[in-house]
């Protein structure tokens, strides 16, 4: 199934640093094709790398690894 991303914000740890061992994370807001929206947490690394931004159609694969349609 393709989703759009609807909003991509950075995970807010406040005042506390990430914790040991973890890289940073975004929180992401998706859409399906029938209009059913739901909230995620990615790797900020996977969507730089990919350039993957609000209003584009993304999927996933079976270990939930974000790719971006082309």
């Amino acid at each position: 199934m393709k989703y759009i991303i609807k909003k991509i914000q950075e995970a807010d740890f406040g005042c506390e640093e990430r914790p040991g061992g973890c890289g940073a994370m975004d929180l992401i807001r998706i859409c399906d094709s029938e209009g059913r929206e739901l909230e995620m947490e990615v790797p900020d690394a996977d969507l730089l790398a990919q350039n993957i931004n609000e209003g584009d159609w993304v999927y996933f694969d079976k270990d939930n690894n974000i790719y971006k349609e082309i």
